[in-house]
C-alpha cells in the first residue's frame, strides 16, 4: 500500500505499531490474569488506534483520487464508490 506521501505513510505505520504494542499489552494482561478494567481499557486503545489508521488510509486514498483521478484509478484501481464503501466499513 502506498500513501499519498511519506509523512502520511509514517503516520499510518506509527499508529499501527502503537496498536500492536497495545495489543501485546492486552495479551500480557490476559495471560497474567490482569484486571478486567485494564484489559478493556487497553482493548479500547487498540480499537481507537486501528480506527484512526484506517481513516487515515482511506482519507489519503480519497485525496489521491481527487488530486489525479485518472492516475489513481490506474494505480489503485479504486473507484469513488469503492472508497466510499471502505470508509463506511470503518464507521
Amino acid at each position: 500500500m502506498r500513501a499519498a506521501d511519506d509523512a502520511t505513510q509514517r503516520k499510518i505505520l506509527n499508529r499501527l505499531k502503537r496498536a500492536r504494542g497495545q495489543l501485546d499489552a492486552v495479551i500480557r494482561e490476559v495471560e497474567g490474569e490482569g484486571s478486567c478494567r485494564d484489559v478493556v481499557t487497553q482493548l479500547a486503545a487498540v480499537s481507537t488506534a486501528l480506527d484512526r489508521a484506517g481513516f487515515t488510509i482511506v482519507s489519503s486514498a480519497m485525496q489521491h483520487c481527487i488530486a489525479d483521478p485518472e492516475r489513481a484509478e490506474k494505480e489503485e484501481k479504486l473507484t469513488v464508490e469503492e472508497l466510499e464503501k471502505l470508509f463506511l466499513t470503518l464507521s
